[in-house]
């Protein structure tokens, strides 16, 4: 190295720590100058364009495939203020990276589904099925981590604007499961205030509270335990006991545990109430199977082993009608009720009029006969339509539940049946009381000598009255296939309970055998949760034979010939 390199690399060595110094400082200061990360999304979305036109949600998809992340953020927040329904499903797209554009003029925008390796693709706007991803040539519409946060608030917001309260519920129930920050808050305390639906406004005011569980302030954590006291949403009840077992205040966890104390008592009385409902609904199935049985057994002093096969004949009744009418489900129901009635009725009278006729006063032979009848009868069907089990379809009306508050809903079907059972009941009790034909049935029931002596035709009464209590059953029939599968053994489940239920509530006595059905079909939901179903029944069937070891004639004993024989 000559004299002249020597001297420049010690100019060198004396400048770099200055000029390193210098480049620090500079860097420094634009970074004090110019955002990073987060704050240059920031800045990038705060300097984005703001004359974004509202328009339709098919206007602005194409403009958001075309976008960049300046522009995005504006466009985002047109379509969350457009109030298309499919709004929401477009922000939350979006924000799962589900959102593609394919390449076209203008461009078109699809939802890839995340599910499976070759996912569904759906056209953003309509929610078209376009087929496979695997056939489509898309490209993801990406975002950044600012702009995730604010498709949070507008798929809130865009959420919150649909007309139908139970997607509203949904929305907000969603959000709960999620970090809810100012924005979002700020956002459902407003819908609060002027939502209209009590379920929704509930559900409102739990997620600002659950949100507010979170603060550092034991003052604020308080006010939202305080809010979420009358909450019988699940997310609350969690929530109060994380609280009342985790909280670091003493005095949060006090307050926490009174709050979860008194939830969950009311918690306990509804379903209280829902087993008092379960309760009622398997006694209207009960009413509905022995009501014809109490007619029968309890008038004429026919123990009739067939009638489960009767009701088993409603309800091939009705799964035929529904395959006559494949297109009439709806209506099939109500047209099913009145075809049971005849062709079981029909049946019974050919029973009666066959078999039953030669045996009264003889009622372990009518056991016997009746026993044997029953067994032609399910082999009957099984020849007829198989051994297999019989789908019946119930009609839309019947299908889903009232949902009354988070932890009490009550399903349709049973609620139709429930009610269905008692007009069928009171129809029964109309007819034995205002007609003609029943006030024969009654006098031939208490003195049927007498009866004839009057002319009355006593053994026509007894067919019809053997056809009536066998077209009950049908229609109990009809009832039951809305609530289990048609099969050769359908009434073999009811026969016993049916008998239980004419024996508990005096036999012979139509008030007794609906007190004694409602009575049974309680005691059986209360009894279930502790001792299971099989348990259940035969613990009620012992307090059944204990009951009438001292009630003998049953909770309303009625004169006439089954009481006197």
């Amino acid at each position: 190295m000559n004299s002249m390199e020597r001297k420049r690399f010690r100019h060198l060595r004396l400048w770099a720590p200055i000029l390193l110094l210098w480049s620090l400082a500079s860097v420094l200061h634009a970074q004090d100058q110019q955002p990073d990360g987060e704050d240059a999304d920031t800045a990038m979305i705060e300097s984005a364009p703001t004359d974004v036109e509202p328009g339709t949600l098919a206007e602005l998809l194409p403009l958001l495939a075309k976008s960049n992340l300046r522009e995005r953020a504006q466009l985002a927040d047109a379509i969350a203020t457009a109030g298309h329904p499919r709004s929401a499903a477009v922000l939350a797209a979006l924000l799962k990276g589900q959102l593609h554009s394919i390449p076209d003029d203008p461009p078109r925008v699809v939802i890839v589904s995340a599910v499976g390796n070759d996912p569904d693709v759906v056209d953003a706007a309509t929610g078209e099925p376009l087929g496979r991803a695997s056939g489509v040539d898309s490209k993801r519409i990406p975002v950044n981590n600012l702009m995730r946060r604010q498709l949070r608030t507008l798929i809130a917001r865009a959420s919150l604007d649909v007309a139908d309260p139970a997607a509203r519920e949904a929305a907000v129930r969603e959000l709960m499961g999620s970090d809810i920050d100012d924005d979002v808050r700020r956002l459902l305390m407003e819908r609060a205030a002027v939502e209209d639906n009590a379920t929704v406004r509930e559900a409102l005011v739990t997620a600002v509270a659950l949100a507010k569980l979170g603060n550092e302030d034991p003052l604020v954590r308080i006010e939202a335990i305080r809010n979420l006291e009358g909450s019988l949403l699940s997310e609350a009840r969690a929530s109060l006991a994380r609280i009342a077992a985790n909280d670091p205040d003493p005095s949060v966890r006090k307050v926490a545990a009174s709050a979860l104390q008194s939830v969950q008592a009311r918690v306990n009385f509804y379903r209280f109430l829902e087993n008092v409902f379960f309760g009622l609904s398997l006694g209207s199935v009960l009413l509905l199977a022995a009501i014809g049985l109490a007619i029968t057994f309890g008038v004429m002093g026919v123990i009739n082993m067939a009638h489960g096969e009767l009701i088993m004949l409603g309800a091939y009744t009705t799964w035929g009608i529904q395959q006559l009418l494949p297109g009439y489900i709806d209506i099939s129901v109500l047209i099913a009720i009145p075809a049971a009635f005849l062709v079981a009725g029909t049946v019974g009278v050919a029973i009666e009029r066959g078999v039953i006729r030669f045996l009264y006063g003889r009622p372990l032979e009518t056991l016997l006969a009746t026993f044997g009848l029953s067994l032609i009868l399910q082999q009957t069907v099984r020849s007829l339509f198989s051994p297999l089990n019989r789908s019946v379809s119930s009609p839309s009306w019947m299908s889903g539940s009232l949902q009354i508050n988070p932890v009490l809903s009550i399903t349709y079907n049973r609620l139709y049946i429930l009610i269905f059972g008692l007009m069928v009941f009171a129809a029964l009790v109309t007819v034995l009381k205002r007609t003609d034909m029943g006030l024969k049935l009654r006098a031939v029931s208490q003195n049927r000598t007498m009866s004839r002596a009057v002319g009355v035709r006593a053994s026509w009464v007894d067919a019809l009255t053997f056809g009536l209590g066998a077209g009950i059953a049908g229609v109990a029939g009809v009832a039951l296939s809305q609530l289990t599968n048609v099969g050769p053994n359908l009434g073999q489940a009811y026969i016993i309970d049916s008998f239980l239920v004419v024996v508990f509530g005096g036999v012979g006595n139509l008030w007794g055998t609906l007190v004694g059905a409602m009575g049974l079909g309680i005691v059986n939901k209360f009894l279930e949760p502790y001792a299971g179903a099989v348990l259940a029944k035969i613990v009620v069937l012992v307090l059944v034979i204990l009951f009438i070891q001292k009630r003998p004639r049953g909770l309303f004993p009625q004169k006439g010939r089954a009481a006197e024989g």
